[in-house]
């Protein structure tokens, strides 16, 4: 697995781990990834690290030839849009670059056993690939890709680069475009953690424009949950959309927060009159929303977490790991405004 030490990755990790899989973690550390995330597995027989970067052709060799896995879960990238304004290449050297070097590292490897039947090479996406949508509809499948900020534009490319290689090369693949993720270890420059971190602050809340764009909101331990039934039953060369069936505006989202903070931990005023609205964010897109018939039709899987559920018990590990997010706040970036100007 690429991206272990990551915040789906580490979920992905520590899901297999517990289920009896053998999981060897490639990651390359950079600011988003912690280790402490998958400490709970680490010294388990079943799991084996390795830092390396997808972009290191040759460490990936020397990775597959070591350790002779039968599947391959692609998960590391950057991921932040607002980092993708401000430096676009670091995304497509990571996102695009590393993808292609992974895919052949893959496929020579995959070449070398006797092309096995079992092999499968897991991409794991985004529902930002497909742009934006009005007040109505849902991204399905077959939407057409119209990426609008350079993160998505180089995830859309990744995507490509993994069908291609599939039907050109044969490769084995399956992939699967999520929507926003959020619960434990959610690295504390996404909106959720910021939320509840500048709550706690007495700091302003950020929320960008009017607070209007939607979002659908997916529990992270049910997207590994997911992505693991996607890499045993998931038909090749298929593409699956997983969505947590919760779509909210991020101006409800981030009252709901507060909310919950209010009762956890109250203050001598109301979190809510904390928010700050601010000046928005270039190109973003306005909603997303995933049709998640594919998935619930062929494999039988459905969210189990309500975003009310998933929100409380976010908020809670939070406030219960506090030694966790403080560790990662001095990282570059973190707590400052970035993507302000395109």
């Amino acid at each position: 697995m690429t991206g272990g030490a990551g915040f789906i990755g580490s979920a992905v990790v520590r899901l297999a781990v517990a289920r009896g899989h053998e999981v060897i973690n490639l990651d390359a550390l950079t600011y988003a990834a912690c280790l402490d995330n998958v400490a709970s597995v680490a010294e388990s027989p079943a799991y084996t690290f390795e830092r390396a970067d997808i972009r290191d052709r040759a460490a990936l060799d020397r990775i597959f030839a070591a350790h002779q896995p039968d599947t391959v879960m692609h998960l590391a990238a950057e991921s932040h849009v607002d980092r993708s304004i401000d430096a676009p290449g670091t995304f497509i050297e990571t996102n695009v670059n590393g993808t292609y070097h992974l895919l052949e590292a893959a496929r020579a490897y995959w070449d070398g056993k006797g092309r096995p039947e079992g092999f499968r090479f897991h991409h794991i996406s985004t529902d930002e690939v497909y742009g934006t949508l009005g007040a109505e509809g849902q991204f399905t499948e077959d939407t057409p890709y119209a990426p609008n900020s350079p993160y998505s534009a180089s995830k859309a490319a990744s995507d490509h680069l993994v069908r291609a290689w599939h039907e050109t090369y044969g490769l084995p693949v399956v992939l699967t475009n999520c929507s926003n993720n959020y619960g434990p270890f959610h690295f504390p420059e996404k909106l959720i953690p910021v939320v509840i971190l500048k709550a706690l602050a007495g700091e302003p809340i950020p929320v960008y424009g009017k607070g209007e764009n939607v979002r659908d909101w997916l529990y992270v331990e049910d997207h590994a949950d997911a992505l693991l039934l996607v890499l045993e039953k998931g038909a090749l060369g298929r593409s699956y959309n997983i969505g947590g069936e919760n779509e909210a505006r991020n101006i409800d989202l981030v009252r709901m927060i507060c909310a919950i903070l209010d009762e956890k931990r109250p203050g001598a005023t109301a979190y809510a009159d904390q928010v700050t609205f601010v000046t928005d964010r270039p190109g973003h897109d306005l909603r997303y929303a995933i049709d998640p018939s594919r998935i619930r039709t062929e494999l039988g899987w459905r969210p189990s977490v309500t975003l009310e559920q998933g929100l409380e018990k976010t908020v809670q590990w939070y406030l219960d790991n506090e030694d966790w997010w403080r560790a990662l706040q001095a990282r570059d970036g973190v707590g400052q405004r970035l993507g302000k100007t395109a």
